[in-house]
């Protein structure tokens, strides 16, 4: 994980922040509503993302006033505050002319802070970005009413409750990052920045600020080069706002998206960086393969719940202790990698489907000879390397079409 460290404001604020890769472009970046530069690595999703835009710069990250790591205790939050913490981080690092990326709620500080620095930034990139607050969110071009204005307070009234109530609640995912809704171990870390990045007064706090954005009337201004990208099916911010942006920021150079995630290390993330980079450097570095073809094995003992609770549990522990041993002596004597074991079953690799379905049939065979049935499944595809260490797990299958399955057993 990078070293956190701290800058300070002009009003004294301290802003934690750090700083990734070594590339020949500074690309400081403003992430979204709630952050915490700590728990944003703890997720593999997350720190590719990261990693992939220091890929080609030298990426300074930080975590505004109010959230994260950086002083809670702030009672401005304004946008023109949030261009102060900013400041402070590029002056703090020496950057000079960055490139500034603003995600979500970033949008309109690094829009605000493009247009009033423009000596201070050699371009601007915004990304699922905001355009106004209020009732008028959803399309900035929307005439807002007196009424508009009496709901939307209703709502948010409704909203703060809720808040603080239910801070963290991971129905958040329906809206930011439908394609993880039903995946556990983001939903828990997700939950997590929420919680340790914010809390609920914060976040009231910080929506009731939000609800007074409105950079309409500055993209005129701007005179930088300017990134627009949003992705289409956006259900958190509507693609309408990506839209506005690039009509009405001269020059800027739009690109839509697919996906209906918010959240910008979710989906198609290397088409996200692909763009950035080739905007900010001019040119797509190589992609480094992470991707091989191989033949993939699942192992499992059909029914090992009834057969452990009728053996009871430590008859059942060494035939478990036993079928591993053997396991690993097949995956060996057939030139495999393991990659997982679930206890009563394996996951291993092999360099070709021979060896692969030899290996399952000579564990289907020790099963027989000790009462036990197990399932093998085989397939030989692309799968995608999740560490320098060639690991995988299975989530990391990215190509399953047409699976080959067999069942052994007496």
């Amino acid at each position: 994980m990078p070293e956190v460290r701290y800058a300070t404001t002009s009003d004294g604020v301290s802003i934690a922040y750090q700083v990734v890769g070594d590339g020949p472009v500074d690309l400081i970046t403003a992430l979204g509503s709630v952050t915490h530069l700590e728990v944003f690595w703890e997720h593999p999703l997350s720190a590719r993302f990261l990693r992939n835009l220091a890929r080609f710069s030298r990426l300074i990250l930080f975590d505004k006033r109010g959230v994260g790591l950086s002083d809670r205790d702030v009672a401005n939050r304004s946008l023109e505050a949030r261009m102060d913490d900013l400041r402070a981080v590029a002056d703090e690092v020496g950057a000079r002319r960055p490139v500034v990326l603003g995600v979500s709620e970033g949008g309109p500080m690094a829009i605000l802070y493009a247009a009033t620095y423009p000596e201070d930034t050699s371009a601007l990139v915004v990304y699922g970005s905001m355009v106004r607050g209020g009732p008028g969110e959803a399309d900035p071009d929307a005439p807002v009413t007196e009424d508009d204005w009496a709901a939307y307070r209703a709502d948010f009234e409704d909203y703060e409750r809720r808040i603080r109530s239910t801070w963290g609640d991971p129905r958040v995912l329906e809206i930011m990052a439908p394609s993880m809704a039903n995946d556990a171990a983001f939903t828990a870390w997700l939950t997590k920045l929420f919680r340790y990045g914010s809390s609920p007064s914060a976040d009231v706090a910080l929506a009731r600020m939000n609800s007074e954005i409105d950079v309409r009337g500055i993209l005129p201004s701007i005179r930088v080069p300017t990134l627009v990208l949003h992705r289409r099916g956006d259900t958190d911010e509507p693609v309408a706002n990506g839209r506005y942006l690039a009509a009405h920021i001269p020059h800027a150079h739009y690109v839509e998206l697919e996906g209906a995630d918010h959240l910008p290390m979710l989906g198609d993330t290397d088409a996200l960086v692909d763009e950035i980079e080739l905007f900010v450097t001019g040119a797509r570095t190589p992609s480094q393969s992470d991707r091989l073809l191989t033949t993939l094995v699942f192992t499992d003992i059909v029914g090992s719940t009834e057969t452990g609770a009728r053996l009871g549990d430590h008859r059942w522990r060494d035939v478990l202790e036993t079928h591993a041993a053997d396991v690993r002596r097949s995956i060996s004597r057939f030139r495999g990698v393991e990659i997982k074991s679930t206890g009563d079953g394996f996951l291993a690799r092999f360099d070709g489907p021979a060896r692969a379905v030899s290996f399952a049939l000579e564990v289907a065979e020790q099963c027989r000879d000790r009462g036990l049935m197990v399932r093998a499944g085989v397939h030989t595809g692309e799968v995608e390397v999740i560490d320098e260490n060639h690991g995988f797990s299975p989530e990391s299958i990215i190509e399953f079409p047409h699976p080959v399955r067999a069942t052994a057993g007496r």
